[in-house]
């Protein structure tokens, strides 16, 4: 599984142009764009030495790539850009593969998704590690669904973006108002763009300039911003609830009104509640 460029060539590594050199067959998304590619570092692979392996065909193709690496051949599989089977095909060949028992190798490289997290700066937000996520649905149902959990992760998460579709999920995403979106836009090329702005401010940024609908996007939608805290209005809250309420009924209500986190409020009802639950000493 070999990582290619998602815009500057020069992004390629030399480890990956070593075996895309030496391997006997280029298993690939799309034949022409991939030779195209590996031509602008002159290498040049005879036809016998391409193999399709899409979307659309993946399953099939699996078992031709099975077949030459019984046969003994080295196989390469690279996507259109960036790394295989992150939103792009590639996953269920590996399944099959290894399925057989035979070696799956990854040789990183490019990828949309950790070049944009690395200069987003998510990471002062004090909430670790984030969420991929991907393409959204382009079912209008199925996205707000999507949407309606990603506003409830308080984790970063990442989205990729075709351009045709970014003025629509730009619309999708206004639920989550202030939270923080850096939208990444034709990475590592040319007109390489990036701007971190709040989810609600998302349409405005993109019709700013004719050209931001162009091109791939990448988005990290930040952790979400803790509440400020009031502790003694959170505690009177919670205290209010826990008399009339169970206790994970009483957080959970307690957490949609204050925005804090559950764990804590709950943490908080158990030491409210103890005084009341322990039994007196004889």
């Amino acid at each position: 599984m070999v990582a290619t460029p998602i815009g500057n060539l020069a992004d390629i590594s030399l480890r990956a142009l070593h075996v895309l050199q030496l391997v006997d067959t280029v298993a690939c998304e799309d034949t022409r764009h991939s030779q195209a590619l590996l031509r602008a570092f002159g290498i040049d692979h005879p036809a016998g030495a391409w193999l399709a392996v899409h979307q659309h065909n993946e399953s099939a193709s699996s078992e031709a790539v099975l077949a030459r690496l019984k046969q003994g051949q080295r196989v390469a599989f690279v996507s259109d850009a960036g790394t295989p089977a992150i939103s792009d095909p590639g996953a269920r060949l590996v399944a099959r593969v290894q399925a057989e028992g035979l070696r799956v190798m990854p040789l990183p490289g490019a990828s949309s998704v950790t070049a944009l997290l690395s200069v987003s700066g998510q990471w002062e937000d004090a909430q670790p590690g984030f969420v991929f996520v991907g393409f959204l649905s382009s079912r209008a149902q199925e996205r707000q669904a999507q949407v309606t959990h990603i506003a409830q992760e308080s984790r970063a998460q990442v989205l990729l973006e075709a351009p045709h579709r970014i003025e629509a999920l730009a619309q999708a995403l206004l639920p989550l108002g202030q939270r923080r979106i850096t939208v990444g836009r034709e990475l590592t090329k040319q007109f390489e763009e990036i701007a971190t702005v709040s989810a609600d401010a998302l349409t405005a940024w993109l019709q700013g300039s004719s050209h931001r609908t162009r091109g791939e996007f990448a988005l990290v939608v930040h952790p979400q911003a803790a509440a400020t805290p009031n502790a003694a209005a959170d505690d009177r809250v919670l205290r209010l609830l826990l008399n009339e309420l169970p206790v994970k009924t009483a957080v959970r209500l307690a957490s949609e009104i204050t925005g804090q986190a559950r764990n804590a409020l709950y943490e908080q009802a158990l030491r409210l509640r103890a005084p009341a639950d322990t039994p007196e000493e004889d």
